[in-house]
């Protein structure tokens, strides 16, 4: 006997499947995004009926968008599946808003090119340092995204005048805020590209 100790056991590390709530959520989002932008389109934004059913159907895709992160991270199923599709869904249905919103002539055209280019860049950012770090989202970029998700709301709902004239103030707010994060998320990424000494 030589009395050695024996090597600790490697823990074995369960892989989570693809196929998860979060996921699925995910891919709805995906799926509603083309219905969404139908029914937009269907209204001319001058259809009521219409008009409120393209509301609902982007309201419920982005609950989806703010509940599937929270359900990946609670029960442990984030995946690198997830990590890809969750941010492409979300571009995906808010960059189309934006734009069926600025060809009905409801929202400038600089508004949806700010908002799209910031969206984009971070995400490219994100990839960029990945092997370095995950940014995770902060607190501005979840407040900028209930601010986006409740303008655009604002905007698809047929309002009478005196109400829609709050949309473009609540369309500021959240077009300062993205400005805002997007200079954060830049800084955030390149502190992780430095080099460590």
């Amino acid at each position: 006997m030589t009395g050695a100790a024996e090597p600790a056991p490697v823990p074995v590390v369960a892989r989570v499947s693809v196929v998860n709530a979060a996921n699925a959520l995910t891919l709805l989002r995906l799926i509603l995004v083309p219905v969404f932008a139908v029914s937009v389109v269907a209204s001319g934004m001058s259809q009521p009926g219409w008009r409120i059913v393209g509301c609902l159907i982007f309201v419920v895709a982005s609950v989806t968008d703010l509940v599937d992160g929270w359900i990946a991270r609670r029960f442990g199923l984030v995946t690198s599946v997830g990590k890809v599709a969750d941010p492409i869904a979300d571009k995906a249905l808010t960059g189309s808003a934006l734009l069926l919103l600025s060809w009905y002539d409801l929202l400038p055209w600089w508004v949806t090119a700010l908002i799209l280019v910031r969206e984009l860049g971070v995400t490219a950012v994100r990839f960029w340092v990945i092997r370095h770090g995950v940014i995770a989202a902060s607190r501005g970029g979840k407040i900028k995204t209930v601010l986006q998700i409740l303008a655009i709301t604002w905007y698809l709902w047929p309002m009478p005048a005196a109400l829609a004239a709050v949309g473009p103030w609540i369309m500021g707010a959240a077009v300062a805020v993205t400005v805002v994060t997007g200079f954060d998320y830049l800084t955030q990424a390149l502190r992780l590209r430095r080099p460590s000494h």
